[in-house]
């Protein structure tokens, strides 16, 4: 069974998460997804998320797509990488990390993971920063 994982806030989930999730899918028979912890959240965007960790975790479980959720670790990024084991690792369009940086990483962390990023979906529309206004 191919496991992938992908992550993200996912604080008022629309129809570019469920894109991503599906992109995501495509690449494996397993989606695992972490929620990004609400101090990650707020490290990377500047901004609390609207709804608390929990919250986002348990929206993102009820997703008929998602086979596992979970939180997102409170230190490293990799800690979480190296529990669950993906065979694939699925970065958002708009997520900073860059694949060419990840790759490198997890080469000298002996973690065999193919990474690829999805495209976007109508961000014009579908980006979490334009509905909170």
């Amino acid at each position: 069974m191919k496991k992938v994982m992908c992550a993200g806030t996912f604080d008022i989930i629309h129809p570019g998460h469920l894109y991503y999730l599906s992109e995501a899918k495509k690449h494996g028979d397993k989606l695992v997804v972490v929620v990004a912890r609400d101090n990650t959240s707020e490290k990377f965007k500047g901004k609390k998320p609207v709804h608390s960790e929990r919250e986002r975790l348990e929206a993102v479980k009820m997703l008929n797509i998602v086979n596992e959720a979970v939180l997102g670790g409170k230190g490293n990024i990799f800690d979480i990488i190296e529990k669950i084991k993906p065979d694939v690792i699925c970065l958002g369009y708009d997520q900073t990390l860059q694949k060419q940086e990840l790759e490198d990483e997890l080469k000298k962390r002996g973690i065999k993971a193919e990474v690829v990023r999805a495209d976007p979906y109508m961000q014009h529309l579908y980006k979490s920063s334009k509905l909170r206004k």
